[in-house]
Order: structure tokens, then sequence, then C-alpha cells
């Protein structure tokens, strides 16, 4: 594939690098004499308003592997990608109201300094150790090589060095300036990603339409009905698996069920993925962490609700288009259509080589150069944010604890850039060994993450709101995760790894709950405060039992008849909500609590009327997209 990079796209890509670089070191500058502090290099000194905090988890969250991996999702799928966007939203609500509040009045740095506190060091090092893994294998890697595939197809830069430039960019402000560089570098990204991926969807439908935007979409809606589906049944889409490396032949096929298994992204573990991801993820979490009020904290969850809400139209309809463009249209017709000789036009061989395929042909000159700056901030950002988050567990949690118990700020902010460098250039290396021959790198990096999201989810869910929870409890659960996942992925292969993980959750929550209640631990009498959880809450208790109870019914009776459907994942669901009923209703009736339960202050809970207006658009969203593309 030609890559047709004018020297104008280069000189505006190039003033785009070098103002990013520019403004994180501008931001990272200290006063002569001061050192950073670890609050100010790890948390930016708690100082960020919701707008920032919005931008920011926005930035951190979007990036190659949307621009370039869902899109190739939508490429070969389809709309019902856009699940994972929707139900974020969401979920954002829920760890803007209940989650995010309990955690600033902890006033803690990292996610795993929290199991600490509310469990044990063991704990709190099993899931460092396991995010650390997460972050350098599996989230550093897939960014950096899928933004270096975008810059070898669309610039000619080799694949190797495409990576390195990436992590120069993005390691130049991020190590040295910490998480206030990161944050209000994310800010000017936002706006070149959300501009620049408007500008290329909307270029893209207006030459399918004629000239027209809204006839451009209902073309590709017309041609690509199937692809606007948002619940996929079993059989009903066969999708490439594994491609050849080097010829990019297929090799093996799929049923894209076994991606989006119908109502499971509903009823299934994509809720704990969401949850395990918004809500327990240092990198993302960390955003809000540092906001410099709990009313900024909620509302900047919101309004990164509403961003997630539009991310679809940045990145799933440009990849509906691509195969509109692709299927439906001779080389000829595209000619005609691009306004360019057919054998400049090229093609798409893999799936994530679909955006790269309409930045190249349907954004003119210059504005590429914009349009790419928008693909690639959206790569530096969640670089820069996963280097930092990095830094911020290594540092915090495992040299701190095990290593330098009376570490200085200085020494801190020192290991910190040390250690964030190292990651870099790990992931650098193992990038293209990892992913060379993928298909849909977006998929790979649900299902990795996914072998370590039933666990958090239950541990951190127990250790928030389950005054019996106790250390052993989740001692077991956090070791039972991995293995639990590698034994369903080896023993059925076949199955959705949704439902995989579905079936993980509920045998740690079975052994999170036996543990707990067996286990005496360290618990001391405690009645339950009116402040947490009163008696008043008994009731809700029940009902969540009783909808539990209903869902294990329906799902004897039409689990199989729905099996195309995977509709056996209520099961999943049934459990988790039977979990957050049993949760509610021992923490009324015990009169016994784990010694290290966590009894926050209600009035953290309150949310305005921003937030409460803001929550209610996100759900009447989310609803009529569901209604609309079923």
């Amino acid at each position: 594939m030609s890559t047709h990079f004018s020297l104008l796209d280069y000189i505006v890509f190039g003033l785009y690098a070098l103002l990013i670089i520019g403004i994180g070191l501008w931001i990272s500058r200290t006063k002569k004499g001061e050192e950073k502090t670890a609050d100010d290099y790890f948390l930016a000194n708690k100082s960020l308003p919701w707008w920032a905090i919005g931008a920011s988890l926005l930035a951190a969250n979007i990036s190659a592997e949307h621009f370039i991996a869902m899109s190739g999702s939508g490429f070969i799928t389809g709309l019902g990608i856009a699940a994972y966007e929707w139900m974020a939203a969401v979920v954002l609500i829920i760890v803007g109201k209940y989650l995010l509040p309990i955690f600033l009045e902890k006033k803690i740095y990292t996610m795993p300094q929290f199991l600490q506190v509310r469990f044990s060091k063991g704990v709190s090092t099993v899931f460092a150790v396991f995010w650390l893994m997460v972050y350098v294998f599996v989230n550093l890697t897939t960014v950096s090589y899928l933004g270096a595939l975008a810059m070898e197809k669309i610039m000619g830069i080799p694949l190797f060095w495409g990576v390195i430039g990436l992590a120069s960019i993005a390691g130049i402000y991020s190590i040295y300036g910490g998480l206030k560089a990161v944050a209000w570098t994310d800010v000017i990204q936002v706006v070149f990603l959300i501009g620049g991926g408007l500008v290329t969807t909307f270029l893209a439908l207006n030459a399918v339409g004629g000239g027209s935007i809204l006839h451009g979409f209902s073309e590709i809606f017309t041609k690509a009905r199937d692809h606007f589906d948002m619940i996929i049944t079993q059989g009903h889409t066969i999708i490439p698996d594994t491609l050849d490396p080097v010829t990019g032949e297929v090799l093996t096929t799929k049923d894209a069920f076994y991606d989006l298994p119908g109502v499971a992204v509903l009823l299934g573990a994509m809720w704990v993925t969401n949850l395990g991801y918004w809500g327990f993820n240092q990198y993302i979490i960390q955003k809000g962490l540092a906001a410099k009020s709990l009313e900024d904290a909620k509302n900047g969850l919101i309004f990164a609700g509403y961003l997630k809400i539009l991310i679809p139209l940045l990145v799933i309809v440009p990849g509906i288009t691509a195969y509109v463009l692709i299927n439906n249209y001779t080389p000829e017709e595209l000619s005609v259509i691009i306004g360019k000789p057919a054998e400049l036009i090229g093609g798409i061989i893999k799936s994530d080589e679909a955006y790269p395929w309409l930045l190249k042909n349907f954004v003119p000159e210059g504005v590429r150069g914009l349009a790419f700056a928008a693909l690639i901030a959206a790569i530096v950002s969640s670089l820069a944010s996963m280097i930092n988050s990095t830094s911020t567990i290594f540092t915090m949690d495992i040299y701190k604890n095990y290593m330098n118990k009376t570490a200085t700020d200085k020494q801190l902010v020192y290991v910190g850039r040390i250690v964030a460098f190292v990651a870099l250039i790990i992931s650098s290396l193992a990038a293209q060994p990892l992913l060379g021959g993928l298909d849909q790198a977006f998929i790979y990096i649900q299902e990795y993450t996914g072998f370590i999201y039933p666990g958090v989810f239950v541990v951190f869910i127990m250790g928030l709101f389950w005054r019996q929870a106790t250390a052993n409890a989740a001692w077991w659960t956090a070791i039972a995760t991995f293995p639990a996942s590698i034994l369903f992925k080896v023993t059925m292969p076949d199955t959705p790894f949704q439902i995989r993980m579905g079936y993980v959750l509920i045998i740690l929550i079975l052994i999170a709950s036996v543990v707990s209640f067996v286990d005496k631990g360290k618990k001391v009498r405690s009645a339950c405060p009116e402040s947490f959880m009163g008696k008043s809450a008994l009731n809700s208790g029940w009902v969540l039992i009783g909808i539990a109870a209903i869902g294990v019914v329906l799902g004897l009776i039409y689990s199989e008849p729905l099996e195309h459907l995977a509709f056996s994942s209520i099961y999943m669901f049934s459990v988790m909500i039977a979990f957050i009923g049993v949760i509610i209703i021992t923490n009324v009736k015990m009169n016994v609590a784990d010694a290290n339960a966590i009894e926050p202050d209600s009035s953290i809970f309150t949310t305005g009327p921003a937030f409460n207006i803001g929550a209610f658009g996100i759900m009447a969203i989310c609803t009529l997209m569901y209604f609309l593309f079923w």
C-alpha cells in the first residue's frame, strides 16, 4: 500500500508532535530549586477540574485499539462492537456515584494500595503484579503495535521504528512530568482526536453519498444492513481469525458470535469487564483520583460518558463504510468516487487496515496530516497514561512496600521515571512478536485482560461494600482468578470468552462467599451503621435475591431454545445480582464485621442536578441506540 503522505501532511503532523511535546514539557516544569513531590508526579497535585478529568479519561481510553482495531472490528463484524462503548457510558455512572467517592475518601494513590488498606499486603501485591503484566504485555504492546501499523501503512515508516517513535513521543513528557503533564496534554489531544476522527468519518460518508453525509449513511445502512445488528446470533457472521503475517492469507475463520455472543453483551461478563476497567483500572481511575473536588470527579465521569457515546461514530462507522466501499464497488467505481487511479487506491487485506485505508484515500492533503494527528493523539495519550500508571503501581506498591519503606519524594519520583522507561523498552520489543499474526487486535485485548477482571470485580466489590469479607477471602479469590481463566480457556476453547468469564465469575463469587462466612479472620462485633447501609436497605437486598431467582428459572427454561442468543449468560447475571443482594442483607443482619471493613459516610454518594440529569441522558441515549439497532 503506497503512502501518499504529502510534504504538507508531514509538516502538519510534525507541528502536532512538537506542540504536544512542548506543552507537556512546559507543564512539567518546576520552579528553580523545587523538586516534584510524589503527590504532584503521580496525582497531579489533585488539581484537575471536571472537564479535564472527562477529556483525560477519554484520551487515556481511546487509542489505536479503537481507531485501528475497533474500526477493523466494525469492518468485519459491524456495529455490535459498539456494545463496549455504550455499556461503558452506563458503567461510568455507577463508578461516579458509588465507587470513586470511596477511593477519594480514603485518599489513595493506587488500586493495590486500597486492597492493602482493606485486606492485606499480600492481596495488594498479587493484583499489583497482575496489573503490571497486563499493562506491559497487553495494553502497551497493543497500543504501540497498532499505532506503528498505521504509521507503516500511511507514512511508510517501518513497523519497528514506528513503535520506537510513538514510545519516544509519549515517554519524553510523561516520564519527566508525571500525571499533570499527561492529563493536561490529554485535553489538547482530545480536540485533535474528536475533530480529526469526525473529519475522516464525514469525508468518507460524503464520498459514498455523492456529496451528502446523510445519504452516505443511508447507503452504508442499506448495503451493509447485517453490519448494523447490535445482537449477533450464532452462525450469522463468519469472519477471519488468524492471518499469514506475510501474505495476509486467511488461515482460520470463526463465528463472530464467539466475540460478541448474543445477549451476553447485555447480561454477561461485559459488565465485569467494564466495571473492572472503568472502576478499578489504575490508568483510568487515576484521573478521577486527581480531581480537585468530589463533585468535579463525579461530573468528570458523566462528561466522559457522553464522549464514549460518540466514539462509534468516530471509529466503527468508518470501518463499516470501508466494508461497503470494498465489497460493493468495482475498482473502476471506486476510482470515480475517490477521484484517483484504481492502481493507487489499494485494498484491505487485514481488517485492522480499514481505517488507514480510509485515511489514505478520502482525506485530502494537509487535512490528512491533521486526521492522522488525531490518530496519533489517541495513541500517544493512552501510552502516556499507561506509562504513568505502570510507574505509579510499581513505585508505590512494590518499591515503597518492599524495597525502601522510608523512600523520600525525590526517590519515589526517580524510581517512577526509571520504571516508566524500562516498561516502554520491554513493551516495544514485545509488540510485533505478540501481535503480528492477529486480524482483530481489539478482541485480543478484551480476551486477555478478561483473564483477571472477574477476580478484580469480586475482590473490589466485596472490599468496598461487604463488611464480612476477609483478607483470606480476597487472597483465595485473587489466587484462583488466573488459573480458573486458563482452565476454562483450555477446556472450553470453542466457548465465547465472555461466557467463559461468566463461569469464572460464578466460581470466584462462590469461593469469596464461602471463605468469608467460614473464616473468622479479624472479625469484630460491629452493628451496621445507618450512615452506610442501614435496615432500610434490607428490602432492596431481598428484591435482588428475588430477581436473581427469576433469572435462574428463566435460564433453566430458555437457555437451550435460545442457545443461538447465548441466553445462558443470564446465569452469570443472576449470580452477580444475588451476590450484591447477599452483601446488602448480611451487612444489615449480621452484627460482626471484618476489622478493616469500609464504612463510608453516606453523604459521599449524594449527587447534584448536573450529575443526575447527565446520567438520565446517558441512559436514554443508550436505550434508544439498542432499540434502533437491536
